[in-house]
């Protein structure tokens, strides 16, 4: 038999356990909504984390596609250099530029100072040792062509050649323009190796194409890591190296094939 005090016991225990029920609900009911508040912020930096990294390629596009796959060397150990460059105040740079597909760029730039102070570029010169990326940025002379800030649409004209301790040397300058810049191309086959650049060094076209030859002439190795042949080329070449004075040729020896203009036959090339 069930005693008086024990059937009215439960009615009282019930009022004392609902209000920590509730307090227990609304409690779970808050941990929700900050809950479904911190998902919904995570969900938010994610959706605009992955519409930022669908940004990136489209970033990557607008690099030319000269420059296209080549990556700048963290710590550059210079390969080449020019003895003795006769810049007055002159700034140096060295870059070099290495390709997925082997290919490697050594670029050295000269600029001084002009009545501003400013830093204006008057030379480059760049060695590419190319690799399985070779002939997919087109071609050399109109890259030139736009580092030397050639406006228009017409190519480079012819502007002769001239010799140097690696042979005979390409020139060419802005189309019509006896005074602008020179840029030169020389191209050798063992092993495959393409020396180029331009340079606005001298007053004249004479003291231009003097100017670039003397810059190759001065051109030695400095580290020719694991490539025999390139240490052999730049030992043939230096047997045939001359002075400054020696690479500009006097006006008895020009013929119509190393004039600084284009061959006078029947009108420009």
């Amino acid at each position: 038999m069930r005693s008086f005090w024990a059937s009215h016991a439960h009615p009282s225990n019930q009022a004392q356990i609902h209000p920590v029920l509730t307090s227990f609900a609304d409690e779970c009911c808050g941990m929700l909504a900050h809950l479904i508040a911190y998902v919904g912020a995570l969900a938010l930096l994610a959706i605009l984390g992955v519409h930022l990294w669908d940004q990136l390629p489209a970033l990557g596009t607008i690099e030319p596609s000269e420059t296209a796959g080549w990556s700048a060397a963290a710590r550059p150990h210079p390969a080449f250099a020019v003895s003795q460059f006769d810049l007055p105040e002159k700034t140096e740079t060295y870059e070099i530029f290495r390709h997925p597909l082997g290919g490697r760029r050594d670029v050295m730039r000269w600029t001084a100072r002009d009545g501003s102070q400013s830093e204006k570029p008057i030379a480059e010169l760049e060695i590419y040792r190319p690799g399985g990326e070779f002939g997919q940025a087109g071609p050399l002379d109109a890259g030139i062509a736009a580092r030397m800030e050639l406006k228009g649409t017409r190519e480079p004209e012819a502007a002769g050649v001239i010799d140097s301790k690696f042979g005979m040397v390409t020139l060419f300058r802005r189309p019509g323009d006896a005074g602008s810049c020179l840029g030169f191309l020389r191209r050798l086959d063992d092993p495959h190796l393409l020396i180029y650049g331009w340079s606005c060094q001298g007053d004249a076209l004479p003291a231009r194409r003097a100017a670039i030859g003397c810059m190759l002439n001065r051109l030695m190795l400095l580290a020719a890591g694991n490539d025999p042949k390139l240490a052999e080329l730049f030992a043939r070449a230096e047997l045939r190296r001359t002075d400054c004075a020696g690479t500009s040729p006097s006006a008895a020896s020009m013929d119509w094939v190393t004039s600084a203009g284009n061959p006078l036959l029947r009108g420009a090339l």
